[in-house]
């Protein structure tokens, strides 16, 4: 029993062996491994993971080779929303503590040493750990590579996801493309500030392209806009240096000082607009180069019917062209713009193979295979062309050939090389013109009286222009004819006639033509034999035969003279070439000149052998515009037909000179330059200038000449600028305009500057000590506004609230005073004041909540703003409620936010009057009002209204003397004590003006005048090399700040301040500090918050709190943290009283005479606030008596003398940083005791240097100890969470040491500094958010089963719900604008069909095909591949029966056409022969 047992046991053993055995593979056979196990699931499920395989080995032995082995799979991308795979493997330890806490953890990417390892960074400290030592399998190795993590270790993954493969893409995105997809583009844009844009467009790159690279060099900006299939555009503002998102496709963007640079790997996901942002400064350029797809591409089609139902036939495929974009087939002319794309060549198969049942013969085929060649066209040498000019044509014969197995060629029917163009049969040829005969003018006649001649020349043209043969001459034009004069001729009788002694004895010699044989008979003279005589008189002859062209052999022969028409051509000639030696004397010559005259008359046909004749002309006169060409006369041998020396003609036959014009065509435009003019300087370096214009000149007739374009002429352009008195100049006095006057009215004073400056001839400009200048400085400072001043309103106190519960306004009340001569001023009747726009000072008032109203009242959101142009630009956006200082020719638009309220009803008013619109003054639809290039006409008072609700706008021109009045509506309203205007003819009514008029022009006027004191770009100036410092390049980029604002914004209640801290009637030196600190405020608050109103967005609308905020990438209001930065100022800013000076640090002190005291001011910016320390010579400044600190960190030495000299340094730092800027001080001149009479500080009388002065060191204190000081609280909290709030502190004057002070009146603190600010802004990022539309379709291109995508529009929304630019919303996340949809249209699938008989039954050329097609599941439709795309699509080809065909010596058949073959008697091929081997041995 056991026994039996045992045998069941091993039995069941050894068939699991077998059964095993049989399923591994001929590999594992002839090794110790098990066969391979199945494949594990996929280690992720989108975007590239990786599956494994494993193997048992059946030895006792160690087995050879790996138990595991791996392939990629999910090799489809995954959805947008998906996230980073390591990021997801990093976030898994957010909820594990480590060394005590719990950390938010952030991946690290492109670790090259150790790739998979998981390496993250602790996002809230930086903490970089590894948090595993292998990730997970399927991880790339790097961000921009296909390699991936596989149990720890790096695997090479080519483009088509296999493990271990070196496939790559091409530039176009194609695994293993060969380029031919796509196209390379490149370029450059150069921008052209000139034109008065304020954009422009660089390049459109279109949808798909890749490897995008753009670098600006220069001051612009980029920024791309895109544009989708679907038209749903978006923009991109670039920043600053990082990765951008646009279109689910990123960009690389990096920002440096001179340049930026835009890279895109791609593919781009939609078209991309990269457009530059115009800024100050040279033109940029900008360099771009990309990859283009050809996205219309020739795809070839399915094969056509076949051309027989039997008995063995053909058929061919084609090519379409297809839009890769729209899916759809186009005109073939879309392919044919790419000349990369190249049409495939046609394919031709066998079809319908079987023989035909009613037929009793058999149609004999050749099986096409890959050995036999494509039918072709073949074509015939052309024929000769029909003529030898003026055009023919020439025709050839074009037939289809095919070739067979033994390169036989026979022709075959057209239709099987229809798959190509078929070539031209015929074509034209010797186009060009045939020679023509051209005759030029006649000449004058030979007599001056009676009857005489006149000669022409007359010439054979070419097609070229050239003189030649080939002429017609029985066609050509006699060249010599009678003239007659029409003055009688008074000779005597005896006289011969004219012509018997005419001034030319030559018959007019025609252009000997050579004669060519011809297929008519012709004459043909041969070549004149040499003379018969060596000297003297002899005689010459020829032959002359009568030949013809026999056409048909294309030989000449000879017949009798009778054939040929025409006279027969002399064969003999007098000859003559020199006199014989020997006989001279009269009687000889008379005997000589008898025997002549007898041989004329013996024979008078007879010619001599030299005679005179017209050999072209000379070279024209002129280039251009008609000149004159003359016809050259030489003296021609006829029988060589070559120029003899003039001498052996006879000079009285000489032809006259015949002249004809030449270069008659006008001229092209040239240059034409004026006078230069007188230099505009006399020294150091002036300039003439010319003018240089392109001119043209209409006809060679006329005398005057028009101006044309520039680029008519050829370059280069001759300048119209040159230096002139180039030396230098002598130290001469520069004086600058008059300041504004201290007082309008009862007698002030103005200032000016004046400077010794000396010019150089290089250009540059030295300011010098007033001892250089030699004569005496002219006046500084002289008295104005002497009149007495008018009566003004002064304001008293507030009235009561406007509105019993709610919000409500009140008004400051005003009366009417005038000023007495010891400045008193007393109350007078109103109507002295009538003249003058009455103060409407308005404030906001609350009283107890009103009932909830059934409809919401109007309201205007305005703003108190003072807006001050400080450099020109093209268009400024403002808001109603405020003041407008504008250069004039600025484009302003002028906006009215309301609540409640439809924009499109939105009334304006100007001077209280209904608006009437001129060309250049319109009101748009949504209600804002535009005025194109304002001037000074347009300046006055401005009215928004809204229902009840009314703002006003005070617009004034800079640079218009023009004072704005209270309009004359409002003055007849307040005398009748009505107090309302009519607004329109509604009857809608407001209060009189609540707004003054002219409040801030004094002071404006004054920050206008100062401008001058900020560094500018243009000045530049060299400072001493002790001068120096770390700091230059710092100061630099805030004097560039500084100088870049276009506009200065500033609160209307900030300048009430400072209104009316100037009227207390502080001094002139304080005076003008309050004015350069509140100008420092606004330059700084500028450069802080990066604003500027001069490009808003254009879907901007209603804004309804700040319009800073409409310059495109503002995120936030709030000042940025920065390192401290010293204003550096490039010169001093003024002497008040002249025995203070006031100097900027980074500036030298040169003083040559005493002064009371010397301010080196440090002004600086920086977040936190910087503290100020000085140090002389290196070393910590000891302070004094004499030597102080002021409470604006500025350094102050009463009566600086020797011992003062020395470098003195300002540092300034914060907790980000220090800055240093240093002053050398060096006093001349002065000698002992330095004692003058001065006023500092307050303090008048002696200020010496050993004496000490208690007021002076109780101002001068610094430190805690300090008896007079401001003391401020903390802000309080925001009034508002967004949309700009405010903030207000308390701000006290101390006096006192610390623990023992008491408070003042805060007028004893202002002579410690100005005082700080007791309200701020804050909280200024607009209140704007995202919102969505519904859903669109889901109609989008299918990404999967039943998938699609369907998309939505995404806005930025305000707080009043307008639509307003993206930018406004960039702080806060974006809602995604497409998702994935389900839907049945895209349930679709491949549907194959049966495979095909194999062609063969063994061997290497087998194969069998089935039909694939993307069909829906239910209706079982085919539709479109490109719907399938997102599964791979099933081969619709294959091998099959790749096997051997036997052993050597085994005889089978190869193919299913051997039968064929034995038929065809093709067996004795070789190539036949193995392939048929048995079907053909028996035959």
């Amino acid at each position: 029993m056991e026994q039996d047992f045992l045998s069941c046991r091993l039995l069941v053993t050894a068939l699991l062996i077998l059964s095993s055995r049989t399923a591994r593979s001929e590999e594992d056979r002839d090794t110790l491994w098990d066969a391979w196990g199945s494949w594990s699931e996929c280690s992720r499920t989108c975007g590239g993971g990786a599956s494994y395989s494993l193997r048992r080995c059946l030895s006792s032995k160690t087995c050879e080779g790996q138990n595991i082995k791996y392939r990629t799979c999910s090799n489809v991308d995954c959805p947008p929303d998906a996230g980073d795979f390591r990021a997801q493997q990093c976030s898994a330890h957010a909820d594990v503590r480590y060394q005590g806490q719990y950390h938010e953890w952030l991946p690290v990417y492109n670790d090259l040493d150790n790739p998979c390892t998981l390496k993250c960074k602790a996002k809230d400290s930086g903490l970089l750990m590894e948090l595993a030592p292998k990730v997970l399998d399927g991880t790339r190795c790097y961000t921009e590579s296909l390699d991936m993590c596989i149990s720890g270790v790096c695997q090479i993954v080519g483009c088509d996801h296999e493990l271990g493969s070196t496939a790559k893409e091409d530039n176009c995105g194609v695994c293993n493309g060969d380029g031919s997809s796509c196209r390379l583009v490149r370029g450059h844009y150069k921008a052209q500030h000139a034109t008065g844009k304020t954009e422009d467009t660089v390049v459109v790159v279109p949808y798909m392209s890749r490897h995008v690279r753009l670098v600006l060099k220069g001051p612009d900006h980029l920024y791309v806009e895109s544009k989708t299939l679907e038209a749903v555009k978006d923009e991109l503002v670039l920043d600053n240096s990082g990765q951008y998102l646009l279109e689910n496709t990123t960009l690389d963007f990096q920002k440096l000082s001179d340049k930026e640079v835009l890279r895109i790997t791609g593919p781009l996901g939609a078209d991309f607009t990269v457009k530059v942002l115009f800024a100050s400064g040279a033109d940029s350029v900008v360099q771009y180069i990309y990859y283009q797809p050809i996205i219309h591409r020739w795809r070839e089609t399915d094969f056509f019917p076949c051309s027989v139902t039997c008995g063995g036939g053909y058929q061919l495929t084609s090519a379409e062209c297809f839009d890769l974009r729209s899916g759809r087939v186009v005109v073939d002319q879309y392919c044919h713009y790419y000349p990369e794309n190249v049409k495939p060549k046609p394919k031709l198969q066998e079809c319908n193979m079987e023989p035909c049942l009613a037929s009793d013969g058999y149609k004999q085929i050749m099986p096409y295979d890959l050995y036999h060649p494509l039918p072709r066209w073949e074509s015939s040498p052309w024929t000769a062309c029909s003529t030898s000019c003026g055009g023919g044509i020439q025709s050839r014969s074009v037939s289809c050939v095919e070739e067979d197995m033994q390169g036989t060629i026979t022709t075959t029917e057209e239709w099987k090389c229809l798959y190509s163009p078929k070539t031209a049969i015929l074509q034209p040829c010797n186009t060009f013109d045939c020679p023509t005969w051209l005759a030029q003018e006649w000449s004058p006649c030979t007599v001056t009286c009676g009857q005489g001649l006149r000669y022409r020349v007359v010439l054979c043209i070419d097609h070229r222009g050239l003189h030649a043969g080939g002429c017609n001459p029985t066609t050509k034009p006699h060249i010599k004819e009678e003239c007659l004069v029409t003055v009688p001729c008074y000779k005597s009788i005896d006289t011969l006639p004219v012509e018997a002694k005419p001034v030319w004895h030559k018959q007019a010699i025609e252009l000997e033509e050579e004669i060519s044989v011809s297929e008519e008979p012709t004459f043909i003279p041969g070549p004149w034999q040499p003379c018969s005589r060596t000297c003297g008189a002899g005689t010459q002859r020829r032959t002359v035969k009568c030949q013809v062209l026999l056409s048909f052999s294309q030989t000449v022969a000879d017949l009798p003279d009778d054939e040929c028409e025409g006279v027969k051509p002399a064969t003999s000639q007098p000859c003559y070439r020199t006199p014989c030696s020997g006989v001279s004397g009269k009687e000889d010559e008379k005997e000589r000149q008898e025997e002549e005259e007898e041989e004329e008359e013996e024979t008078p046909g007879r010619e001599e052998l030299h005679d005179w004749e017209y050999e072209g002309f000379t070279e024209c006169s002129q280039s251009c515009g008609g000149g004159v060409q003359e016809a050259v006369v030489i003296c021609l041998n006829k029988q060589t037909r070559e120029a003899a020396d003039q001498s052996l003609c006879v000079s009285s036959r000489r032809p006259p000179q015949l002249l004809q014009d030449c270069k008659t065509q006008p001229c092209p435009p040239r240059w034409e330059t004026g006078e230069w003019s007188s230099c505009s300087a006399t020294c150091g370096v002036g300039l003439m200038t010319r003018t240089v214009a392109c001119t043209h000149r209409p006809s060679r007739d006329s005398n005057h000449t028009e101006a044309v374009r520039d680029k008519d002429c050829q370059n280069p352009k001759p300048s119209p600028v040159q230096a002139c008195n180039r030396f230098d100049c002598p130290p001469m006095w520069d004086t600058r305009d008059w300041g504004q006057c201290s007082q309008s009215c009862g007698g002030g004073f103005q200032k000016r500057q004046v400077l010794c400056k000396q010019r150089f001839a290089d250009g540059s400009i030295l300011e010098l000590p007033d001892t250089f200048c030699p004569s005496k400085s002219p006046i500084n400072q002289q008295p104005c506004a002497k009149k007495e001043c008018p009566p003004q309103w002064v304001t008293t106190s507030w009235s009561q609230c406007s509105v019993t519960c709610g919000n409500g306004v009140q008004r400051l009340q005003a009366v009417c005073r005038k000023q007495k001569e010891d400045g008193a001023h007393w109350t007078v009747d109103p109507g002295n004041c009538s003249t003058m726009a009455r103060p409407t000072k308005i404030r906001p008032c609350s009283l107890r909540p009103c009932e909830i109203s059934v409809k919401p009242v109007p309201s205007i959101l305005a703003q108190k703003k003072v807006y001050i142009q400080w450099k020109k630009a093209k268009k400024l956006h403002l808001v109603v409620g405020g003041y407008g200082y504008l250069l004039p020719w600025t484009t302003m638009v002028l906006r009215c936010p309301t609540r409640h309220f439809r924009r499109g009803h939105i009334q304006w008013l100007k001077e209280g009057k209904p608006l009437v619109s001129f060309p250049h003054l319109t009101v748009t639809s949504q209600g804002y009002m535009k005025i194109q290039q304002v001037r000074a006409s347009d300046a006055g008072i401005y009215t928004c209204v809204a229902g009840q609700a009314h703002e006003h706008f005070v617009l004034q021109i800079i640079g218009s003397k023009k004072k704005l009045s209270l309009p004359e509506a409002w003055l007849l309203a307040g005398k009748q004590k009505v107090g309302r205007l009519d607004v329109s003819s509604t009857g809608d009514r407001f209060q009189e003006l609540p707004i003054p008029l002219n409040q801030y022009d004094n002071l404006v006027e004054r920050l206008l005048e100062l401008k001058g004191n900020l560094p500018d770009e243009k000045d530049v100036e060299k400072l001493h090399s002790s001068e120096k410092n770390r700091s230059t390049k710092v100061d630099e980029r805030v004097n560039a700040e500084l100088s870049s604002h276009i506009v200065l914004i500033a609160d209307t209640q900030r300048l009430d301040e400072i209104m009316n801290n100037l009227s207390e009637g502080l001094g002139g030196t304080w005076r003008e500090r309050l004015i350069t600190q509140l100008l420092s405020e606004l330059t700084m608050t500028e450069v802080e918050t990066n604003e500027s109103t001069l490009h808003p967005p254009e879907t901007a609308e209603s804004s309804t709190q700040q319009p800073l905020l409409n310059k495109p990438n503002v995120k936030t209001q709030v000042p940025k943290p920065r390192s401290p930065v010293i204003i550096q100022r490039p010169r001093k800013v003024g002497v008040v009283p002249s025995s203070d000076m006031v100097v900027y640090v980074g500036v030298p002190v040169l003083l040559q005479k005493p002064i009371a005291s010397l301010e080196l001011r440090c002004e600086t910016l920086g977040n936190p606030d910087p503290s100020l320390t000085w140090t002389r010579n290196g070393k910590d400044l000891q302070y004094n008596n004499r030597v102080g600190l002021l409470p604006t960190g500025s350094l102050k030495i009463q009566s600086p003398t020797k011992v003062d000299e020395g470098l003195y340094t300002c540092t300034a730092r914060n907790r980000l940083g220090s800055s240093s800027l240093s002053s050398w001080l060096q006093i001349t001149g002065s000698k002992g005791r330095n004692c003058v009479q001065g006023n500092s500080m307050g303090a008048t009388g002696r200020i010496c240097s050993e004496r000490s002065n208690s007021s002076q060191s109780a101002e001068l204190c610094h430190g805690p100890a300090c008896p007079l000081r401001w003391r401020v609280d903390p802000w309080s909290p925001c009034s508002a969470s967004c949309g700009g709030g405010s903030q207000t502190r308390s701000v006290r004057c101390m006096k006192g040491p610390e623990g023992r002070s008491r408070e003042v009146e805060s007028q004893h603190c202002l002579s410690t500094g100005r005082r700080p600010s007791f309200t701020r802004t804050c909280n200024l990022h607009p209140c704007a958010r995202w919102t969505t539309t519904h859903w669109g379709l889901c109609h989008g291109q299918c990404v999967g089963p039943s998938l699609a995508t369907q998309h939505r529009h995404v806005f930025c929304l305000d707080a009043n719900a307008t639509k307003v630019n993206y930018r406004m919303c960039s702080g806060l996340q974006r809602p995604s604008s497409m998702k994935n949809c389900s839907t049945e249209t895209c349930a679709l699938y491949w549907r194959v069909g049966q495979w095909t008989q194999c062609t063969a039954t063994c061997g290497r050329h087998g194969f069998q095909s089935r039909q694939v097609t993307c069909a829906h599941r239910r209706s079982g439709k085919a539709t479109r591949e490109h719907q399938c795309v997102w599964r791979p699509r099933p081969p619709s080809w294959q091998r099959c029966n790749i096997l051997s065909c036997g052993r050597a010596g085994e005889c089978r058949d190869s193919t299913r056409y051997c039968e064929k073959v034995r038929q065809l008697e093709l067996c004795p091929l070789p190539q036949f022969k193995n392939r048929c081997c048995h079907s053909c041995s028996n035959t």
